[in-house]
């Protein structure tokens, strides 16, 4: 089915991937790197202010350290010889 061209904008797209969670140690979006700010303020930036935030989005997915959860803290704990 073609795209409507009705629907279709000259300014960027919004870079939501729809996993809409900050990250608490961050302070970005784990989805689409974006501040909280940011979210809320996309639809008020000009486009030339969306195209220079979608060119530095990338580098921010380094921000983002990947948490173990608390299972694996535990078993890292126990000694060699304990059984699971």
């Amino acid at each position: 089915m073609a795209q409507d061209k009705v629907w279709k904008r000259k300014e960027p797209d919004s870079p939501c991937q729809q996993v809409c969670l900050i990250h608490p140690d961050a302070k970005i979006c784990i989805g689409c790197f974006r501040t909280p700010e940011e979210i809320s303020n996309w639809t008020l930036f000009s486009p030339t202010k969306r195209k220079s935030l979608l060119n530095d989005l990338p580098q921010r997915s380094g921000r983002i350290k990947k948490r173990r959860g608390k299972r694996q803290r535990i078993r890292y704990k126990r000694s060699p010889g304990t059984s699971y």
